[in-house]
């Protein structure tokens, strides 16, 4: 069984890394864009941004309707970067050594 669960495991792992790097990644191009260091006029960016939104924006719209109004502060990334550690560490921790044979 553990032949099975560890690569999936692992692999789950990776796409929470690869996704927590884009909800960091939308959290600072945001901030880029608000301060006017880019251009959302520049295509390459827009469509950055727009793919960023659009990944990262389902599960950051769900908990921002659970989290109170805090006026101009959205937590709700660093909410989701927490809960993304968490479930990894989870996860590491159904993950089974692979023995080492000695000879």
């Amino acid at each position: 069984m553990d032949i099975i669960l560890n690569p999936v495991i692992n692999v789950t792992q990776i796409a929470l890394n690869i996704y927590m790097w884009m909800v960091l990644a939308s959290v600072i191009l945001s901030w880029l864009v608000v301060f006017n260091v880019i251009n959302t006029q520049n295509r390459f960016i827009y469509m950055l941004g727009d793919f960023l939104h659009k990944v990262t924006e389902p599960a950051l719209s769900r908990i921002r309707k659970i989290m109170p109004d805090l006026g101009g502060i959205d937590l709700s990334p660093m909410v989701l970067i927490l809960a993304i550690i968490l479930v990894q560490g989870i996860l590491s921790g159904l993950v089974t050594p692979t023995p080492h044979y000695v000879r």
